[in-house]
């Protein structure tokens, strides 16, 4: 069925990070699914279960939502079994009439599992990585070998960014022509400035961030009491939670910074623009990054960034709104004092009003769109054409793939015997009445 210049798509999100959880990987499968059933295609999305919320369940906009019986093992990922998923994936694939099953992140177990059997089915398969991985340590070597198995027939592959795409074109061996670069966006209708900014001679510095040591943690340890001892008038509101806020907690305790360093914890979603808002200037020091939608975020309400120039983060913001340092606590200290000296030039409203123009997830969904007409046209291949592109990921792993492949090719032959596909009820297609405002994902997806 077509749709102006476009088919009209019936897709599957797969992910193991999704709503109630809440992170970049999250919000970016809610608002491209919202956006999608926008445009007139057909959106599901498949999940584990998240403590006691387990079944089907609709969010805004008629968004159903598998919460497949499958408890996270570790980091909210599912214990990988290979072949467990298969009956449930084969089942949602069918129910649904799916084209397109799209995988997000290459740490997703949930993913992996459910583009290998898509990719046996003879569906069309889209992957999406959201981050940026090494490739010299233990973890990141076995990871890149599993995303080479899995990938090796993707249909097509989505990066947040160029440095994204250049990342994962050499872990995995994607042929670059394969791989396409549709960035992030922000929801502009919920990220807006204050009425009134803050005033005064005080100037506050956010950081909303995971402390973990990827985030840089250790960095704003030497920094902050640098720039309070630089800047009397400067005051730090620190959000968020992880294994490196005792370092934090250790260092206001050390240089007797507890009037000037806020620490606030864990910061839900919905309470972020209140906090940027309260500030002047966003502080982010990762280490790595794909993209980091935390300083569009920061743009939109306003605020000035400085952030470490790695990854992504180049790519993200207009020069006049980021101030970009290595990650080096000198360099970051002088960038700071560079930012300070340019906010008397800052207008919250304009530097809002141009991040509505460059990101906005209606355009991602444009994109997308076009990346899954792409995936339709790939021609379809046997079982035979399809072993030979496994057999490429290496001398012993390539048949070690093989062999797995070939198996997970009977696995599937036997559940069609044991369970026919006219025995699977199809799902009726129902859509919501949909009010073309831009206050529709203003919304709270949580609930």
């Amino acid at each position: 069925m077509m749709m102006g210049d476009h088919q009209k798509h019936r897709i599957l999100m797969v992910s193991d990070f999704f709503y109630p959880n809440f992170g970049g990987v999250e919000n970016h499968i809610y608002y491209l699914s919202q956006c999608l059933l926008k445009l007139g295609h057909k959106v599901v999305v498949a999940t584990h279960a998240y403590g006691n919320r387990s079944g089907v369940r609709y969010m805004t906009g008629g968004l159903k939502v598998y919460y497949v019986p499958w408890r996270p093992f570790v980091m909210q990922n599912t214990l990988p079994t290979i072949y467990g998923l298969l009956p449930i994936i084969r089942t949602i694939l069918i129910r649904e009439r799916i084209t397109v099953l799209h995988g997000h992140q290459a740490f997703s177990t949930f993913c992996h599992e459910a583009l290998m059997h898509a990719r046996t089915m003879g569906y069309k398969v889209v992957f999406t990585d959201h981050s940026l991985y090494g490739f010299a340590d233990v973890g990141s070597i076995h990871m890149n070998k599993v995303l080479q198995f899995t990938l090796a027939d993707v249909s097509q592959a989505i990066c947040v960014s160029h440095t994204s795409k250049e990342n994962t074109v050499l872990r995995s061996g994607l042929p670059p022509e394969k791989v396409f670069v549709v960035p992030n966006a922000v929801d502009t209708a919920i990220f807006k400035p204050a009425v009134n900014r803050p005033s005064g001679p005080e100037i506050v510095i956010v950081v909303i961030s995971r402390l973990v040591y990827r985030k840089g943690v250790d960095l704003l340890v030497e920094v902050i009491p640098e720039v309070c001892r630089l800047h009397p008038n400067v005051r730090f509101i620190i959000g968020g939670d992880g294994p490196k806020r005792v370092r934090l907690e250790e260092m206001r305790e050390k240089h007797s910074l507890q009037d000037r360093v806020e620490m606030l914890g864990a910061v839900q979603h919905v309470q972020v623009r209140s906090v940027l808002i309260s500030g002047h200037i966003f502080l982010n020091s990762s280490l790595t990054e794909a993209f980091c939608i935390a300083i569009l975020e920061a743009a939109s309400c306003g605020l000035l960034t400085v952030s470490t120039r790695v990854g992504g983060v180049p790519e993200v913001l207009p020069d006049e709104m980021v101030v970009l340092a290595e990650p080096d606590p000198g360099d970051m200290v002088h960038a700071i004092q560079k930012a300070i000296s340019m906010l008397p030039k800052i207008d919250p409203q304009v530097m809002h009003n141009r991040m509505r123009e460059l990101y906005n997830w209606h355009d991602v969904a444009k994109r997308t769109e076009i990346v899954y007409d792409r995936a339709l046209k790939c021609s379809n291949q046997n079982l035979l054409e399809r072993l030979s592109r496994y057999l490429f990921c290496g001398a012993w792993a390539g048949k070690l793939f093989c062999l797995v492949m070939i198996v997970g090719f009977l696995l599937w032959q036997l559940l069609e015997l044991w369970q026919p596909v006219d025995d699977i009820e199809e799902v009726p297609d129902f859509s919501l009445p949909h009010n073309c405002d831009e206050d529709m994902l203003e919304e709270n997806p949580a609930k």
